[in-house]
């Protein structure tokens, strides 16, 4: 079993700065993929950034040039640095990853943090 615990949430005015992190624990062998998705009230989750192992990066279109997501592998980590949020940034973000296990990847999901931006 695998845990994803999540971080750094908050409320922030418009044109603020984040840092979300997201520590996987538990039955890993290796992480393929971990990112960030995001949900707002009434909307469906979408993707915001992803990062391989390979360090190759993905972001939103919306979140491009102001996000920036980075990972310590030795740590189990990912990170979300969110720069000159908006309004329209407010959702629960949650943390992904997908994990070798041993025989085959599995996808997990931590439980979400809220970010919630606002003058």
């Amino acid at each position: 079993q695998v845990q994803l615990v999540e971080s750094g949430g908050g409320l922030v005015q418009p044109g603020g700065s984040l840092r979300l992190s997201c520590a996987a624990s538990g039955s890993i062998i290796s992480i393929a993929v971990m990112g960030w998705y995001r949900q707002a009230p009434g909307k469906q989750r979408e993707l915001v950034a992803t990062s391989t192992d390979g360090s190759n990066t993905n972001y939103a279109g919306s979140v491009k040039g102001r996000f920036a997501i980075s990972r310590d592998n030795a740590k189990n980590t990912v990170y979300l640095q969110m720069n000159s949020l908006k309004p329209e940034d407010t959702a629960v973000y949650y943390c992904n990853a997908v994990i070798w296990q041993g025989g085959l990847f599995r996808n997990y999901w931590g439980s979400g943090t809220q970010v919630t931006v606002s003058s």
